[in-house]
């Protein structure tokens, strides 16, 4: 392969990154907690969209835990986004999984 076919690649494979980034700032995912007594949304880049609690889960007597839910909902939410992550990056990113920042 020669340097100018490599070099388009490259640049095929950036614009493919960029579109992906893109679309991951607006896909969302939705991670729960106490039987979906409280919801959490976030999008692809694990930025935080909203919180839903229910009135039911709120109990003045016990707020470790609703801690605990919001704590429990918010990593399902980001365990969510990493995955949508690496499936839509996987097969332009390949093996690169290993890399420290990536995902």
């Amino acid at each position: 392969m020669n340097p100018r076919q490599l070099q388009q690649m490259a640049q095929q494979m950036q614009r493919q990154m960029q579109k992906i980034q893109e679309e991951l700032a607006v896909a969302e995912v939705e991670g729960s907690a106490g039987g979906g007594a409280i919801t959490v949304k976030m999008n692809g880049h694990r930025e935080l969209k909203g919180i839903s609690i229910s009135p039911d889960a709120i109990d003045p007597d016990d707020v470790e835990m609703l801690q605990d839910m919001l704590m429990a909902a918010f990593n399902d939410a980001s365990k969510k986004a990493q995955e949508m992550a690496e499936q839509r990056l996987g097969p332009l990113t390949g093996g690169m999984k290993g890399i420290p920042g990536l995902f």
